[in-house]
């Protein structure tokens, strides 16, 4: 299998950084060579129009007025001090030109101008005069190429800097990332309270680490449940299996009849069977919490499911002294093997805590997710089955962890015999199975406990 290599956020910045940087000064320094490049070749092009203006007037105004020496001696004046021009003037009314070319006409680097000049000979004529005027650029592509090289190593020193420097605010900037990796580094479970602290860390990174530290109260308290849920299994599964341990001991020193082990064996069984539900009840909600889902059908009548399990804990109910009624009916899409095994925990758990005399009831609705603000348009509904009973109210603090496994209000274990706590974490776990929710309420002796499952 190959491992891809772990990227450096360090490193793939500074990269990152010193690539825009060369890449913004290489156009700054192209911008700039062209700017200049372009206002020297305007130059030369003012150079040009500027020196043939001249040699215009020159020699308009002094053919007649002077000899063709003079005007050669004017004209090499003219050019003296400009070494970058050279010029040549075709022969006027038989007498020789002016030529002085300092470099070759043909020459690349010579940016040449030819034009025509009407001059008035010695002799009053006015003739077309052929003139070829050169501007030597070499000393503007010398200027050109030390800017180039200039610019260039500008640009690569200006990166060169640029990185140093983003590396080592790079590497400050994540100082408080290292920080928080020291302290994520020092927490343990031997710590469960310990959390990051966010004083001294940039705005970024304070929602990182809120949301670290509710993640760590999270799994503070899904640790300690689970260390609770440890104890829990160890006590409800402790006693059984010590009486029975005890309970075969006896049987076993001395001599007994056939009647009084069978006598034995059956007590036995009964508390292996309890084990047997623990255990049975432990791997439901295993299979649940790996997220098995519901095997759903159409139940037309959720009332006729209700009455079968209550017909079920008739005797639970009459020697608790307590009367059942069914409220409602609906009809929903739902896993009626697991409906009915909620149910008859919810109802199970109503008896053990009404008060003798009172009325158990079945609620089964249904209600919409949400009030939708258009008439015309149907809201999913969801359908709610609850079990009410009369008795003691529950303390606030307990109702959130009533759906707790092995939770009990109680501080006294009563009804542990028959009830080992699992009763209603299986039903938020068939909840979950529906996609659903549970909820428990308790209030002026009235406590209602029950589902809310979409009926899709």
């Amino acid at each position: 299998m190959t491992t891809l290599p772990v990227p450096h956020l360090a490193r793939r910045l500074a990269k990152a950084l010193a690539l825009q940087t060369i890449f913004g000064l290489g156009l700054v320094c192209i911008a700039v060579y062209l700017v200049i490049s372009i206002t020297l070749k305007d130059r030369q092009t003012d150079t040009l129009n500027h020196k043939q203006t001249a040699i215009e007037h020159l020699l308009q105004e002094s053919r007649g007025k002077h000899s063709p020496e003079a005007l050669t001696h004017m004209l090499n004046d003219f050019l003296t001090g400009h070494d970058e021009l050279s010029l040549r003037l075709a022969p006027i009314s038989g007498t020789k030109g002016f030529e002085l070319l300092r470099q070759p006409e043909d020459d690349e680097r010579v940016v040449a101008r030819r034009f025509t000049v009407n001059v008035t000979s010695s002799d009053g004529v006015v003739q077309p005069v052929q003139a070829l005027l050169l501007l030597d650029r070499r000393p503007d592509d010398r200027l050109l190429d030390r800017l180039a090289w200039t610019l260039g190593l500008a640009a690569v020193s200006g990166a060169l800097l640029v990185s140093l420097a983003s590396t080592w605010l790079i590497r400050l900037g994540l100082k408080p990332l290292r920080s928080l990796v020291d302290q994520t580094r020092s927490l343990s479970a031997k710590d469960l309270h310990r959390r990051l602290d966010d004083s001294h860390q940039p705005q970024e990174l304070r929602p990182l680490i809120t949301q670290f530290n509710a993640l760590l109260d999270r799994l503070a308290t899904a640790y300690q449940q689970m260390e609770a849920f440890n104890a829990d299994v160890a006590h409800e599964l402790n006693t059984p299996l010590t009486t029975l341990i005890s309970s075969c001991e006896l049987a076993l020193r001395k001599q007994r009849s056939a009647g009084e082990l069978q006598e034995i064996l059956a007590s036995n069984l009964e508390d292996l069977r309890r084990i047997a539900g623990i255990v049975a009840d432990m791997l439901f909600l295993s299979h649940a919490d790996r997220g098995a889902e519901a095997r759903r059908s159409q139940v037309d009548s959720i009332a006729e499911l209700a009455g079968e399990v209550a017909e079920f804990h008739e005797a639970a109910l009459q020697e608790a002294q307590l009367q059942i009624r069914i409220d409602g009916d609906a009809a929903a899409s739902v896993d009626a093997r697991l409906l009915r095994r909620a149910l008859s925990n919810l109802l199970g758990n109503a008896t053990r805590y009404g008060t003798a005399g009172s009325t158990v009831t079945i609620q089964v609705s249904l209600h919409p997710t949400f009030q939708d603000p258009d008439p015309e348009t149907v809201a999913p509904q969801r359908l709610l089955v609850a079990v009410c009973n009369v008795g003691t109210d529950i303390d606030a603090q307990h109702l959130p962890r009533l759906f707790d496994r092995f939770y009990r209000a109680e501080a006294a274990r009563t009804h542990a015999g028959s009830n080992h706590g699992l009763g209603l974490a299986i039903v938020s776990a068939i909840a979950r199975m529906h996609s659903g929710e549970t909820f428990a309420e308790s209030m002026n002796g009235q406590t209602r406990i029950g589902l809310l499952l979409p009926v899709g």
